[in-house]
């Protein structure tokens, strides 16, 4: 079986994460995408606000709801701690043995993905799947990384977690930004309301 694995904050998922996957799982004929929040992301620690982990679990599970070829994980949030991609495609690879992964990450994590914990490991665990980001253009050292990974072009969608969680917080609507599950959650849990 071909597995992608879909790591992030999700805070909240939104309906640009849904598009990209979906994309994604059809262009390479992918079974299955797991939806991995986070802990604490490597690039983020130094944000203080990030809603807990279990709450954007839930938000994930509610926005994928209704697809069956679209799966998530507690597998980060049950080790706790700094969430490394490699830490969890190992775990993963216990999990699913025999099956082919392929790690999803955006063209913005390129640059920085030879900092990343053992890239190498990753790279022997899992195929890696750029899908490219509007606005951005790899530059020549990029382009040297992306010969060892899989580049997916994917729709240009201009929605963010920050924008949504600061619609929230000025009492904007976020209805069509997010699945309407996931905006009723961010409602009843009074998230982003700083």
């Amino acid at each position: 079986m071909k597995i992608g694995v879909f790591g992030g904050t999700f805070d909240p998922p939104h309906l640009g994460h849904l598009i990209v996957a979906e994309h994604v799982r059809e262009w390479l004929g992918l079974e299955k995408v797991i939806f991995v929040p986070a802990v604490i992301p490597p690039h983020k620690r130094q944000r203080s606000d990030i809603t807990p982990a279990g709450e954007r679990l839930e938000m994930v599970r509610r926005a994928i709801a209704g697809n069956p070829s679209f799966d998530s994980s507690d597998i980060e949030i049950r080790r706790g701690g700094i969430s490394f991609s490699v830490d969890t495609l190992k775990e993963l690879r216990m999990h699913y043995p025999s099956d082919e992964l392929h790690l999803l990450i955006g063209m913005d994590n390129v640059r920085d993905f030879k900092t990343w914990k053992d890239p190498e490991m990753i790279k022997r665990i899992a195929k890696v799947v750029v899908m490219t980001r509007p606005g951005t253009i790899p530059d020549p050292e990029i382009r040297v990384e992306l010969t060892t990974m899989i580049v997916c072009e994917v729709p240009e969608i201009g929605i963010s977690s920050n924008e949504i969680r600061e619609l929230v917080r000025k009492g904007c609507s976020i209805r069509y930004l997010v699945p309407l599950s996931v905006v009723e959650y961010i409602s009843e849990q009074m998230l982003y309301r700083g």
